[in-house]
């Protein structure tokens, strides 16, 4: 079977913040499949392939990169989801977040988060951070999602 191409799936409310993160990805060299979803249940429909997302077939690596603060279903609330599921503990979710409360951060890790990255508010420093990110990505190996 052919190796499939790594998908990262964004769950981000913040349309700005979005577009900033796609677009330093691709800066920095990354051009695989992103897809943007706007919350936290949007998220986990996408992954279990349940809502908008019924028609969808799991074919390859798949990679989360998840904000905290997010309606209808929080990161944090997604993250427990996802690792309590013997079908979703697998993934890899990376946040990707302003919140940089120690607790926080703990707590995440706590529930399986393989990285946690927060998102400077200064412009400058969230592109480079964004770009240090996506050059992570360009090397890390992630295993397939199809079950």
């Amino acid at each position: 079977m052919p190796k499939r191409e790594l998908m990262i799936l964004m769950a981000e409310d913040d349309a700005g913040h979005a577009y900033l993160i796609q677009q330093n990805l691709e800066d920095a060299g990354i051009s695989n499949p992103v897809v943007h979803v706007p919350d936290g249940q949007a998220a986990l429909d996408f992954i279990r392939c349940e809502g908008a997302f019924a028609g969808r077939v799991p074919n390859g690596p798949l990679l989360l990169l998840l904000d905290i603060n997010m309606p209808r279903v929080d990161g944090v609330e997604v993250l427990r989801r996802l690792k309590e599921d013997p079908r979703t503990e697998q993934i890899p979710v990376i946040m990707l977040t302003t919140t940089d409360d120690p607790r926080e951060v703990r707590r995440c890790y706590e529930l399986g988060c393989s990285c946690y990255v927060t998102k400077p508010v200064e412009y400058d420093r969230f592109v480079e951070a964004v770009r240090r990110l996506g050059l992570f990505l360009a090397i890390v190996q992630v295993p397939r999602e199809d079950r």
